[in-house]
């Protein structure tokens, strides 16, 4: 009995040795395909410019010349319901509520090529397949399914740069592989400027592709290698084409090896695996057949590059020089492993999988935008060669530099300053002079409001990220501020506010500027430019200009400084607010909290404001008119699925009521994350919302981006530690831990009390440990003392 009970414990203590070094197990990459997470289950690795997964649809962005509100589902062009699979394209954003991308769309076939895609109520009208549930699943860096309709078996994994593909058609069958150019995501007619596909041997093709949609002028090249010689091929334009020329002489239907245009299809035929058997006489008068036999399956690499094809063809060759594609797969989990062993826990399940979830989609953007050599696109379409950092694209900023950016300068602090650099490349290569806004893809899309690549830069630099030229940051993010043509910009500058008959999202412009304009002023200070540093501190009190005494609320304004009429405080359309009312868009002053507390009358007043906020009902009529809200993410008139209040739920902190934080946070947590296909109640954002759950997961939040605090909430972990670069650890105990024990009775620093009720980012990367005392019962003498509390521009410490 003594030595059974020694091989349990010994196994289990294997077993748990396992899980620590194996992260990946816990990572459903499914978690947010379904609804309104817009995340997509296919294979990359950490920050990869790659992103190869599954497309389930092919919904037009117009239909019948107006917006068609069916594609809003299809952002990352996965629904996790669908029971068609249209191919595997290699380009997707994580979590976004726009889109692009979908570039170079491959599928696997039998029988006779079919260029249109069908519709998922006619799916035999086109090359896609139907699958089923049970034949799909994908880990970090791997995916597989079984397509029905070709019993084929697809498994995807990737490098950086390269997809690749691995294909088991059944036995004896005609193998082929369509390549669609026309495919993309949030497609329609026009958005392909021009296309082309080369044949340069019998297992290598190039060619590239130009679009214009959310990125206006996108150019991406391919080159696409086959573990298998070609037997036969097509290369298709279905434009019909006005002007025939000289090609006329050549029969198109014939095997050109090369061809351009709009509408470009192909396909490409491979000798079956194996040779038909013939049977014997005797076997064919009893019925008799030899069981099947399954060759080598047919495996296909495609490596992208915004460069040219010579560029793809050598990040081909550098990431992916061999036929192994076990190999990759394994290298893929492995780079997985890497990143998400940075942090380690002890928790329950449930919580493990969320957590490991929550970081495996928050490291998945920005990716890496340069070629292996270096070479880039920049925003004025010309080849840069990165000099002392990597370039990085696809800055979704509005949403990220509230938790996500924050969470990489503890994480990834080499990262965060390549990702810094390759916005002041941006500025440096802008026609309007100006840092990103929301960019993707060697173009700048405009998407929402603010300058929020101030907060980052400010955030990184205040946090001693290396390799920031302070002088040449503050150059680009005052020539930003101070740019006349972005979004009412000069009349904000003029009258300290965005008046509402000037412009949509009056309000949200005015307080978003207000913020920015404090996190510039941060590094005025540390560049001591006193002249600049005074008048970013009088921009960063325009946010008064917009508070309305009579409703105690942020109020739109008109140009004769009366306030609008037949105001709704609810509604989040129209109101001069973007994704948010006036009762959350109140609360946005995170560089000033003290002072909107002034504001309202004091902390009882702020206090009354949040407790209404989370337990006053929303009527759906209310955000009926925007797409980006839904029931599932709301409590209250809270609404965790959309970015603008992720800050709220901590700022009980600033007015004394720590428990109140504590209370709500446990409670988002709980019922706001799962590691299921429905398990987001909003959009990933391109990891935001990941961040916000590993952040209160361990206990604690970065209110203000461009401080170095992070706030305290309550953790539901039991341990962690925090694997950091320098070497050092931070460690985060948590006693009593249980669903019910939510509140915080004491933290511990290194062993001693710690009254205050937030902790820098120095301590944490200087390495120590956090500790947690929980109760059942809320601790209301913490945080009483004035000093205790976090920042804000207005409070004296």
């Amino acid at each position: 009995m003594r030595k059974t009970t020694i091989l349990y414990l010994l196994f289990i203590a294997v077993a748990n040795c396992f899980a620590q070094n194996d992260p990946t197990q816990y990572v459903n990459p499914f978690t947010g395909t379904q609804d309104m997470g817009h995340t997509f289950p296919g294979a990359t690795v950490p920050f990869g410019m790659v992103q190869l997964s599954p497309d389930t649809d092919t919904i037009m962005f117009y239909q019948n010349g107006e917006y068609n509100k069916d594609v809003y589902r299809y952002c990352a062009g996965y629904q996790y319901e669908d029971s068609t699979i249209v191919g595997f394209s290699h380009t997707h954003f994580n979590g976004t509520g726009h889109s692009d991308l979908g570039d170079f769309l491959i599928m696997p076939f039998k029988g006779e090529p079919k260029f249109n895609p069908g519709t998922s109520q006619k799916p035999d009208k086109g090359y896609r397949s139907r699958y089923r549930k049970t034949t799909e699943a994908g880990t970090p860096g791997y995916y597989t399914v079984e397509l029905d309709d070709y019993k084929v078996k697809a498994e995807l994994t990737a490098t950086t740069h390269v997809g690749i593909h691995q294909y088991t058609f059944e036995p004896r069958a005609k193998r082929k592989i369509l390549l669609d150019l026309f495919h993309g995501i949030y497609n329609y007619d026009g958005k392909i400027v021009w296309s082309s596909i080369r044949l340069e041997n019998d297992t290598l093709i190039t060619g590239y592709r130009q679009t214009q949609g959310w990125a206006r002028d996108r150019k991406l090249y391919f080159a696409m290698s086959f573990s298998e010689k070609i037997m036969d091929y097509r290369l298709v334009n279905q434009e019909t084409e006005a002007y025939k020329g000289f090609w006329r002489k050549f029969d198109k239907i014939e095997r050109l090896p090369e061809c351009s245009g709009k509408k470009l299809k192909a396909w490409f035929q491979f000798k079956p695996a194996i040779k038909p058997i013939h049977l014997s006489p005797k076997d064919l008068r009893t019925g008799k057949e030899p069981p099947p036999r399954i060759g080598p399956p047919l495996k296909v690499k495609v490596a992208i590059s915004a460069v040219s094809t010579k560029g793809a063809i050598k990040n081909l060759q550098e990431e992916a020089p061999h036929w192994n594609f076990e190999a990759y797969k394994e290298e893929a989990r492995e780079k997985w492993n890497q990143e998400l062993k940075k942090i380690s826990i002890t928790a329950t399940e449930k919580v493990k999988s969320n957590f490991y979830t929550a970081m495996y989609h928050a490291f998945m953007s920005p990716v890496v935008y340069e070629d292996v050599d270096g070479q880039y696109r920049g925003l004025d379409q010309r080849i840069h060669q990165s000099e002392g950092f990597t370039n990085y694209t696809i800055f979704s900023l509005w949403d990220t530099f509230r938790a996500l950016h924050p969470l990489l300068t503890i994480m990834q602090p080499q990262r965060t300053s390549d990702m810094v650099n390759s916005m002041l490349a941006h500025q440096q290569q802008s026609v309007h002079d100006m840092l990103p806004i929301w960019s993707h893809y060697s173009n700048e899309n405009w998407c929402m409001t603010g300058y929020h690549a101030a907060s980052v830069i400010s955030d990184a630099i205040v946090k001693n990220i290396p390799g920031i030229d302070i002088d040449t940051a503050l150059h680009a993010m005052k020539r930003t501020a101070w740019y006349p043509k972005y979004n009412q910009n000069q009349i904000y500058r003029i009258r300290g506010y965005v008046p509402y008959d000037d412009g949509p999202y009056s309000v949200t412009k005015t307080l978003e500027y207000s913020y920015d304009d404090w996190a510039i002023f941060q590094v005025a200070q540390l560049a001591k430019q006193e002249k600049l540093a005074r008048a970013l501190r009088v921009r960063a009190d325009n946010y008064k200009n917009m508070f309305d005494q009579e409703t105690g609320l942020m109020r739109p304004k008109m140009h004769d400084k009366t306030w609008v009429k037949d105001f709704d405080p609810l509604a989040t359309h129209g109101m001069g607010f973007i994704e948010g009312n006036a009762y959350t868009y109140s609360l946005f002053v995170p560089h000033d909290i003290m002072g909107l507390a002034f504001l309202k009358g004091g902390n009882e007043a702020l206090a009354n404001h949040l407790d209404t906020l989370f337990t006053m009902p929303l009527p759906e009529e209310k955000y009926a008119d925007t797409e980006d809200i839904t029931s599932a993410g709301i409590i209250g008139n809270y609404i965790h699925g959309n970015e603008p209040g992720h800050h709220v739920p901590y700022m009980y902190n600033y007015v004394g009521r720590p428990w109140k934080t504590e209370h709500i946070v446990r409670r988002i947590n709980k019922e706001m994350y799962r590691a299921t296909p429905d398990g987001l109640c909003g959009n990933d954002d391109c990891g935001q919302m990941s961040a916000w759950y590993i952040f209160s997961a361990l206990g604690f939040y970065p209110v203000t981006p461009g401080t170095n605090q992070y706030v305290l909430g309550s953790p539901n972990i039991e341990k962690a530690k925090i694997n950091l670069k320098n070497g050092k650890t931070f460690e985060i105990e948590v006693k009593n831990q249980s669903p019910a024990n939510i509140y915080v009775q004491k933290v511990l620093l290194n062993g001693k009390e710690w009254p205050k009720l937030f902790i820098t980012h120095q301590m944490i990367i200087e390495g120590g440990k956090l500790t947690f005392f929980m109760s059942d019962r809320p601790n209301k003498n913490r945080g009483q003392q004035y000093g205790d509390r976090p920042y804000s521009l207005s409070a004296m410490h």
